[in-house]
Order: C-alpha cells, then structure tokens, then sequence
C-alpha cells in the first residue's frame, strides 16, 4: 500500500521536524470575499471522464490559477483514478502563495501531517467514507495541525453529521459518487441547514458563469471548480468569469 510505504519512508521524529517547517495559511479566510470565491481544481483524470491533461504540470496550472484570482487551489492526490501524487502539492506550493487543499480520500492522521509536510493548507474529509467518531477525530485532529479541513456532504444526514463533528467548512458535491449524476439543486436545497459562520462550498457541475452566478444566489460562499478549468485553453479567463 502507497500510504505504508510513504509512512515507512519518513519517521515520526523526522516527520514532526517536517510539518513544522511549514506554516499553514488561512484557507477558511481566504474563501471569505465580497464576491464568490473559486476554488480552482488541478488534476489530470477522473474515474467518470478519463484523460483530461495528457502533459500535466501542477506548477503552471498554480500560475494560471492565481493570474485568475483564484482564492485557492484544490490539488488531487489520489493516485487510483486521478494520476494524482503528494509531490503534486509540493509543486503547486513552490509555484504559487495561494492556500491548497489536498483532496484525496483521507482516512488517516498521517495524511493530514504528510499534507502540511507538503505545503498544504486544508484536507478534504469525505463524510461518507468516514465513521462518525473518525470523522470527528479527523476535524480535530486537522485543526491541532493548524489547518482547515473542508468537510464534504452530499444530502442533509450528512449535513447533520458535518456540522456534529465540527466542520467550519462545508462542501457540497452535487456528483453523485454512484451514479456520476450531477444536482446544481443540492447546494440550494443544503444551504439552509448551514449557520452562515460555516463556509459553504459547492462543488462539481459548475461550467459557466450562470452556475456560479446560481450558487451565489443559493448562499454559496464558494465554488470548487476542476473540469471547465482542466479543458480550458485559458483557465485564468474561465475563473475571472466564475467569479461573480
């Protein structure tokens, strides 16, 4: 397994020298703008639409991003799936001052410290591929690390289940990870569930400035965007439009 193997590699003495070597940055804070935020999505595939960067490079993906006014940058980690590696993170960071979220499917403590060791700032937390208590575990745990963990849901059980551990950032996938069924209604149908000091951020579906301009006026704070920037020949232009 490749997250024994990178546990193996760096020691837990050399691993705390490593994660305080580097200090996170205000993701929560950074998504808090007089407009909507954009949270800008690197990754070379996906399980549902294949190949989407056939020459991959994080680093000039994190400068487009930010000449865009992106507020953050989502780098996918996970191998299996989206091409995805931890070195990914370490090359957008040294590209760009932005806040990075590390999306994977995380389950353990190491990958939370091994996200800051990289550069990272937040860790998506899945809802559903967690148990309440380890879910709980994890928010804490994210927060003592001095980062922000973006907590995602995909109906209102899970809403509930967010909010009872702690999250102080929600995202909303309108993908269903089932079906790859897409509900931009998702977003409007949760909002109300949310206390306005808990970050909303949509996620998935959003390709033109009428969806984000739907999401604003649903009470979204955010949007995560990864498609629409990964085909298009000018992303920086593409997140000046999403940011209604």
């Amino acid at each position: 397994m490749d997250l024994q193997r990178r546990r193996y590699l760096l020691g837990s003495d050399q691993l705390e020298l490593a994660v305080a070597a580097y200090e996170p940055k205000d993701f929560i804070g950074a998504l808090r703008r007089p407009n909507l935020a954009v949270i800008a999505e690197m990754k070379q595939r996906t399980p549902s639409m294949g190949v989407l960067a056939e020459d991959y490079r994080p680093a000039d993906l994190a400068h487009a991003y930010a000449d865009g006014g992106a507020a953050a940058i989502s780098v996918l980690t996970h191998m299996a799936g989206f091409g995805g590696r931890v070195e990914h993170i370490r090359m957008a960071r040294a590209a760009t001052p932005l806040p990075i979220l590390r999306k994977d499917f995380v389950t353990d403590a190491y990958e939370v410290a091994e996200a800051r060791v990289c550069g990272a700032d937040a860790v998506l937390l899945i809802v559903a591929a967690l148990e309440p208590r380890q879910l709980k575990d994890l928010v804490a745990l994210t927060k003592s690390r001095g980062m922000a963990a973006l907590v995602e849901v995909h109906d209102e059980a899970e809403t509930a289940a967010a909010l009872e551990a702690g999250a102080r950032a929600i995202g909303v996938n309108h993908r269903d990870l089932k079906t790859f069924a897409v509900d931009l209604g998702l977003t409007e149908r949760l909002r109300k569930l949310v206390p306005r000091e808990v970050v909303l951020v949509a996620e998935s579906g959003i390709h033109s400035a009428a969806d984000a301009r739907r999401m604003r006026e649903a009470g979204a704070d955010a949007i995560l965007v990864g498609e629409a920037l990964m085909r298009s020949a000018d992303p920086a232009a593409v997140i000046k439009e999403l940011s209604v």
